[in-house]
């Protein structure tokens, strides 16, 4: 009679032990985040345009982008920075070469840029925030003349495979960047020798993976 119940025990045991599910002693598989692509700027295809305001009329002309890294999150721009060597500003607006040449000198020396002694200015992405469609605020900080200030300004950024295109016009207050001559904000009497504080950088970036 024990052998029997003791049948039947292990009998009934080894049923509802066969309704458990086997445990697993694996952990299950976490995919890992992937981490933004860096894309190339490519500064044989990439152009910066300046224009400058004064009381009797405007100055114009390029500057040349030297390179940067674009940080890509699947078709997002997420961060990342671009340089421009100031030694490569042109003067587009005065066709008489010892105007041209007058103009561009003083625009390199200390009165304006010091290119010599500030070779290069930078743009490092601080934030990006997408606002409809290609269009995005970009924030940052804009290094010229070893000195750094925030931006923020609208940019139009279309990520297609493996090459990225962004557009902005910047807005940048020279005087924040100790570029004074001729600011009415800091002379008195300058009459129609002004040279307005703001000027415009219409920027276009291309940069490849």
């Amino acid at each position: 009679m024990r052998k029997i119940a003791t049948i039947l025990f292990i009998s009934g045991a080894a049923v509802l032990m066969s309704f458990n599910a086997p445990v697993s002693l694996t952990q299950p598989s976490v995919k890992e985040a992937k981490a933004p692509v860096a894309y190339k700027v490519d500064g044989t295809k990439s152009k910066i345009a300046w224009l400058a305001k004064k009381v009797t009329g405007s100055h114009n002309g390029f500057i040349s982008v030297t390179g940067g890294d674009l940080q890509v999150d699947g078709s997002t721009l997420t961060g990342g920075t671009f340089t421009v060597d100031t030694r490569t500003m042109t003067v587009d607006d005065i066709k008489d070469a010892n105007g041209n040449a007058r103009l561009l000198n003083h625009l390199k020396s200390d009165d304006f840029f010091s290119v010599e002694k500030h070779p290069n200015a930078t743009f490092v992405i601080t934030s990006v925030k997408k606002k409809s469609g290609t269009t995005h605020d970009i924030t940052g900080n804009l290094t010229i003349k070893g000195i750094t200030q925030p931006v923020t300004f609208p940019a139009e950024i279309a990520v297609n495979g493996s090459q990225l295109n962004a557009k902005a016009t910047i807005v940048i207050d020279r005087t924040k960047f100790d570029i004074k001559y001729r600011s009415k904000s800091f002379f008195e009497n300058l009459g129609d020798k002004t040279i307005y504080d703001e000027f415009t950088l219409d920027v276009e970036l291309v940069a490849n993976k």
